[in-house]
């Protein structure tokens, strides 16, 4: 295999034309060879005499002496045929010196003059060989880069690959954690395998299915279990490889991938990153004549176009489902649109199940422990926390997968990997200390803050330290209090800082991005101003084809933008106020987790039931009562429809937002 790739290298051909013609003209110069001397030895030879045949090769500017016997040379050497050069001006001097030498009988022989000629096959030989070189280089390029000396012009041919029998198979059941999806899925199997079912209830199989989701949730994993399951013949392309550096390439690859696909049909088309070429048309930059744009309509026209065939199914796979262009994502072409989202904690017990066949771990593992301590995690993110405990495991001589590994593993994946080089002195650790010990303890004492999981101030990736809360259940809506909650425990570490050492650092500015991105979320997107009321403000500018949203539009007055801007300070100035009250009440219980921080550098959940033993939790806020303090609510509860027909006690409820998702958060 490896002499075959290098037989294909350009540089070989090259060296072996450059050696060839080499040798050819070695073969037309090659003659009897002659020791150089000086040009005064050689008249010296030339007046003693005993010269057999003289010869001048008048281009070169050569005299060439063959004697009747070898005499000794200056350099210790024998030889009987000696050669020396003259200068072009005596030339004259030349022919006379040899003509004197010939009548006084000192040459024997025959003197001449040569007048060297250039053989025409050498020299036409050494004219064509650059041409014959970047003829060469040409051909090869060409044919590498369209993948064989056969297909040298074939530009507009598919790179797709066919999944064939040796193909290792992905199926079903080596899917986990997207059950609706599989379920749509193996519903198109089905089609494939037993048509008459739907086609007997004049049921028409969907054309088209998008898979669209956040990065590693598993969406090219359904396609390949979708390759493994149908039976027929699967087809898998990039977005990517459809554009090329030719014009009209990329129409001409979607033709021909049809082509084939429809040859064989049924059969499945699985494009993954479809945006590379599906994005949104007339947007930005390239006009109506873009390449892109060629591609994307010859796409439409053989997914629903006047000459459109049944028995192919596309299937493709996107991250940005947002800047797809209309057209592609109407019923006919893309019928069925699947959400491919993270995994909920049953889907993250599966998928943790999945991932952890064939690997050994110790007695004391509970895979179901795992999930709870990984909400927000993909199924690249979970199969990435198996795999660094196995290799930590390992690095460690250890035989079995241990708790303690799986505990690491998901630290290296929220924070990245442990700094051990990275030396602080006990003043910087000791503020780092306040600082985690301010977020633990503010979010230990906020009923509607995540329960506190771990606090370390060992240093990982960019941060000095962090504190990790996890949820107990996975949540899909956030109240107005518990968004509150979540600023003021951002901002329990700004405030220990001022508290103890009665000045902010920078270890807060991460904090204070995320604290003051939450709060202007709350007024200008969730309406949660009792000022500014249930109005949206501002809208993003999405371009479709950079693909990102490139600034935030505003829609509103500068009035209105004066009181988005103290609605926000407001937020954070009463989220700041609720923390430094809760340090400052409970300051030797802030002295006590830092002493032990100090101490063990990691505490954990049962530390710090032990330390907070005395905290109690605050009561919950009075529900939409602008930004006042913190007090119990003086409004009735609410009753739900099953607690009125039960006549049960009705249960205090505040107002919900929108649907967010509450992930790990690590500060």
């Amino acid at each position: 295999m490896e002499r075959t790739r290098i037989f294909r290298r350009p540089i070989f051909w090259i060296l072996v034309v450059i050696a060839g013609a080499f040798l050819v003209s070695q073969m037309f110069t090659s003659g009897p060879s002659y020791k150089d001397v000086d040009t005064s030895f050689a008249l010296e030879q030339l007046q003693k005499g005993g010269i057999k045949k003289a010869l001048i090769l008048d281009k070169e500017q050569v005299l060439q002496l063959e004697l009747n016997q070898k005499i000794k040379l200056p350099d210790n050497s024998e030889s009987d045929r000696i050669q020396a050069h003259y200068p072009s001006t005596p030339d004259t001097q030349m022919f006379t010196k040899l003509a004197d030498a010939k009548s006084a009988g000192k040459i024997e022989g025959p003197y001449d003059t040569e007048v060297t000629k250039e053989s025409m096959l050498l020299s036409l030989l050494l004219n064509l060989l650059p041409i014959a070189i970047l003829v060469i280089l040409l051909l090869l390029f060409m044919s590498q880069m369209q993948g064989g000396g056969s297909r040298v012009l074939n530009f507009g041919k598919s790179k797709a690959k066919l999944v064939s029998k040796d193909t290792p198979k992905t199926t079903f059941s080596d899917v986990a954690g997207a059950d609706e999806a599989v379920e749509e899925l193996h519903e198109i199997k089905d089609f494939l395998q037993n048509p008459a079912k739907y086609q007997a209830l004049g049921a028409k199989i969907p054309k088209g299915v998008l898979l669209f989701g956040p990065p590693g949730t598993g969406k090219t994993l359904l396609a390949r279990a979708v390759a493994g399951e149908a039976g027929v013949p699967f087809y898998s392309i990039s977005g990517s490889d459809f554009v090329e550096m030719f014009v009209g390439v990329g129409a001409s690859r979607v033709r021909d991938l049809f082509e084939q696909a429809k040859a064989n049909a049924p059969a499945i088309v699985f494009v993954d990153e479809i945006d590379a070429v599906g994005r949104h048309r007339g947007a930005g930059l390239g006009g109506g004549h873009d390449e892109r744009e060629q591609t994307l309509n010859q796409l439409l026209v053989e997914m629903d176009g006047f000459d459109a065939k049944g028995g192919v199914i596309l299937i493709a796979a996107t991250n940005r489902p947002d800047i797809l262009d209309p057209a592609l994502l109407r019923p006919g072409r893309f019928d069925r649109q699947i959400a491919v989202d993270t995994p909920d904690m049953e889907g993250r017990k599966a998928i943790l199940r999945v991932h952890a066949k064939g690997k050994p771990f110790t007695p004391d593992v509970d895979l179901d422990t795992i999930a709870r301590r990984t909400p927000g995690f993909t199924g690249a993110d979970l199969a990435n926390v198996i795999n660094e405990a196995a290799l930590l495991t390992a690095r460690q001589d250890r035989r079995a997968i241990g708790d303690e590994a799986l505990e690491e593993s998901i630290d290296r994946v929220i924070a990245g990997p442990q700094r051990r080089t990275r030396v602080m002195s006990d003043h910087e650790k000791k503020i780092t200390a306040y600082h985690e010990g301010g977020h633990a303890l503010v979010a230990w004492a906020l009923p509607h803050a995540a329960p506190v999981h771990k606090v370390t101030i060992l240093s990982r990736g960019r941060s000095l330290g962090h504190t990790l809360v996890l949820p107990t259940e996975d949540k899909y809506t956030q109240t107005r209090a518990e968004m509150i909650d979540t600023l003021a425990y951002a901002l329990g570490g700004r405030a220990a800082e001022e508290l103890v050492f009665h000045e902010p650092t920078t270890g807060a500015g991460n904090d204070i991005e995320k604290a003051t991105a939450i709060a202007r979320a709350m007024i200008t997107q969730y309406g949660m101003s009792s000022k500014l009321g249930a109005v949206k403000y501002g809208t993003s500018g999405d371009e479709p084809f950079l693909g990102r949203s490139y600034g935030h539009e505003k829609d509103y007055s500068d009035s209105v933008a004066a009181e988005i801007d103290s609605e926000v300070r407001g937020l954070i100035e009463l989220a700041h106020d609720e923390a430094y009250e809760i340090l400052v009440e409970y300051r030797d219980v802030l002295d006590n987790i830092v002493l032990e921080l100090m101490e063990k550098e990691t505490i954990s959940t049962q530390d710090m039931a032990r330390i907070c033993e005395r905290v109690v939790k605050r009561p919950p806020m009075a529900p939409y009562n602008g930004f006042g303090k913190r007090t119990p609510s003086t409004q009735p509860p609410v009753q739900t429809p099953a607690e009125l027909e039960k006549g049960t006690p009705p249960t205090p409820v505040v107002g919900t937002t929108s649907a967010t998702s509450e992930t790990a958060g690590a500060s």
